[in-house]
């Protein structure tokens, strides 16, 4: 989970490449964890609302270029992110996408 993690900030302005699965789960799961502790804490100390609301804001680029890379992987193009925008149908479709197998030699 630490090197997905890891992998995630280093490539954080890759948006050409490709991830796999487990590099987009693990990494999206440790980026949960790390928010949620900052989010919790921020309940005892006003400080880390401050903190969390800086490392969501600058998780944003990284998350999504992991994001693209991870849709590439599946063999769609990057537009399919849009497909969110869709009411209900949208965010479940994607997440289908998202747990597809990686296609080799995409």
């Amino acid at each position: 989970m630490i090197n997905a993690y890891k992998k995630m900030w280093a490539r954080a302005f890759d948006f050409k490449g490709h991830s796999n699965r487990s590099d987009y789960w693990w990494a999206s799961l440790a980026s949960f964890i790390v928010a949620y502790i900052f989010y919790i804490l921020g309940a005892a100390a006003e400080i880390f609302f401050s903190i969390y609301f800086l490392y969501c804001f600058a998780q944003a680029i990284p998350g999504l270029s992991l994001t693209i890379r991870r849709v590439r992987d599946s063999g769609k193009s990057w537009p399919w992110i849009f497909i969110n925008l869709l009411p209900l149908v949208g965010p479940i479709w994607f997440i289908v996408i998202l747990c597809q197998p990686s296609i080799p030699n995409v």
